[in-house]
């Protein structure tokens, strides 16, 4: 059975890097490419590929946000992620949104063709580096992510503190309580006050009143 196959990346030399690898395959397809995870969306839906290959952080949709629209649409392709980023708030949404695979780009080609031929029959794909990440994230608890002050002041905000009244109350200058919110952000893997409180509900960092 050849593999029909579609690859989605931003840059037209890495795209033809990667269809050059998996062309010289006898059993996989290139049956399209796309410049953005809408395009991804489109041809995916007109398609019908087996398999996608999706890079994550591209202009107008990226690749998250296109793997939760291909299965709100109802689209039967396995998304295999292929992108040079591997930290946990890149990996836990695609994971999340729905991705069947999670590859670095710097994948050599038989392990990119092994990982299209094991997503096409339903199999999980995971880098090396991916898979320990996310059995470390099981093993760990949540409350774990954040250190304690950093869940002091998360709390403060979720029950509407700014950042000098969070000072006040944990006796921290307005300085200080701001670098903690930037190493929340980033450990959420959020961009703002309210974005991380929700998180911080959706985790179980802060009790549900």
């Amino acid at each position: 059975m050849t593999i029909r196959l579609l690859v989605a990346d931003d840059h037209p030399v890495v795209r033809d890097g990667i269809v050059g690898m998996v062309s010289s395959d006898p059993d996989i397809e290139v049956v399209g490419e796309a410049s953005d995870g809408a395009e991804a969306v489109g041809l995916a839906h007109a398609l019908q590929p087996d398999v996608v290959l999706m890079d994550l952080r591209m202009p107008r949709t990226d690749g998250v946000a296109a793997i939760r629209e291909l299965d709100r649409l109802g689209v039967s392709a396995r998304v295999v992620v292929l992108t040079t980023y591997d930290a946990d708030a890149d990996v836990l949404p695609a994971i999340e949104a729905g991705a069947t695979g999670y590859l670095l780009k710097d994948a050599p080609r038989d392990e990119l063709i092994r990982a299209v031929t094991a997503a096409a029959r339903g199999h999980a794909v995971l880098a090396p580096s991916v898979a320990s990440r996310l059995v470390d994230r099981v093993r760990r608890p949540e409350t774990g992510l954040l250190s304690p002050r950093e869940l002091e002041v998360l709390a403060l905000v979720a029950d509407g503190a700014t950042n000098r009244a969070a000072g006040e109350r944990l006796h921290l200058s307005e300085a200080t309580i701001k670098t903690h919110l930037l190493s929340i952000y980033a450990k959420l893997g959020v961009g703002d006050r309210a974005a991380a409180v929700a998180e911080g509900f959706r985790r179980g960092l802060l009790g549900a009143e």
